[in-house]
């Protein structure tokens, strides 16, 4: 036994995604503990492996990308990696699958908007056009600071994979891969569904795409680990990963001269330093990590109606629960104009 041996697998797996592979990556428990393992569908001879499909799930979405319920009985696969340690082996495949995660969020959110604005753009109520309502400006600009945030930390993100033979990069990988997964899919159902509200009824029918992206949106908070999953998983790669914390502060800087997020920085640093109770407010912690780079990465963009809009929302003093309850002065005109679709462009 041992790496790149042959082991005959005995089990059933509750879920599993894209059955229609050749081949799959699965951990197991061996006496040793979880170990990751490469199971072929057909073995060497070209005989069928002991792989067999139980059932399809009949899921909330998702509906194009099928999962299935497995039995292993006697299946051939190799040991990939060291015994009982499954779980780091699979990680980097988890890894760009969470990213993933954050880009199928951000992009399911876009549409969102897109349609939302789009329809506020050209329906009128009251002998106005909705979208230069100020009410409905409050709504979509916020739903558009939503949209953009989520894009950029998936974009930060990317860049990060691309460059992981940089230790910065690696480090900030390790951490945001979990950070960023848990914040932009938690946050994707509910601006969809206020997405939807704005097109009323329209948004509601099944004519409209709005169904099927709020059916889609809570899939990615689950998929690689759920909400606690990820938070823990901050804690587990700041506390066990060397230089992980510093290369997030080092990311931060020191707020780009902004008073808000400069002043979040220093609270961020203070949260941490206390480590008492810290797996009960991992969720905190995790969503002021999430912000504060969200709110950096936009102020590098150069963009200040988006920039001074979301940090004025999302650290500032009457930052809303809902959205739609952005405080005065954020100019939403410029954030709904940015965010509606124009033919011409």
């Amino acid at each position: 036994g041992g790496p790149g041996q042959a082991y005959e697998l005995v089990g059933h797996k509750w879920f599993c995604s894209a059955p229609m592979c050749d081949a799959f990556l699965t951990l197991a428990q061996t006496d040793k503990g979880l170990t990751c393992f490469l199971l072929p569908r057909h073995r060497p001879d070209d005989t069928r492996n002991e792989f067999y499909i139980q059932r399809l799930k009949n899921k909330l979405g998702n509906c194009s990308n099928a999962s299935s319920e497995v039995e292993f009985r006697g299946a051939l696969a190799w040991m990939i990696g060291e015994e009982g340690r499954g779980v780091p082996t699979i990680i980097e495949m988890v890894a760009m699958t969470r990213f993933d995660c954050m880009v199928g969020s951000s992009a399911l959110m876009r549409q969102a908007l897109t349609q939302a604005s789009h329809h506020c753009a050209h329906r009128s109520v009251g002998g106005r056009v909705l979208s230069e309502q100020p009410l409905m400006q409050n709504v979509l600009a916020d739903l558009a600071l939503e949209s953009e945030s989520a894009l950029a930390l998936s974009l930060r993100m990317g860049r990060a994979l691309d460059h992981l033979d940089d230790e910065q990069e690696a480090k900030f990988a390790r951490l945001v891969t979990a950070v960023g997964k848990y914040w932009i899919c938690k946050r994707a159902p509910a601006m969809i569904n206020e997405a939807a509200e704005c097109m009323g009824g329209a948004g509601y029918v099944e004519d409209s795409i709005l169904p099927r992206l709020y059916r889609e949106a809570p899939v990615n908070s689950t998929w690689e680990g759920s909400g606690n999953v990820q938070c823990l998983d901050v804690l587990r790669a700041l506390s066990k990963e060397p230089g992980v914390l510093e290369a997030l502060f080092i990311e931060l800087g020191d707020g780009h001269g902004d008073t808000l997020l400069a002043r979040h920085i220093e609270q961020l640093k203070s949260a941490f330093m206390d480590t008492q109770d810290i797996q009960y407010r991992a969720r905190q912690l995790t969503e002021d990590i999430a912000v504060a780079l969200q709110a950096k990465l936009l102020l590098e963009a150069g963009n200040a109606a988006v920039s001074d809009g979301f940090i004025a929302s999302r650290l500032g003093e009457s930052s809303g629960r809902v959205y739609g309850t952005l405080p005065r002065g954020v100019d939403v005109a410029a954030l709904v104009a940015r965010a509606t679709p124009n033919p011409s462009d």
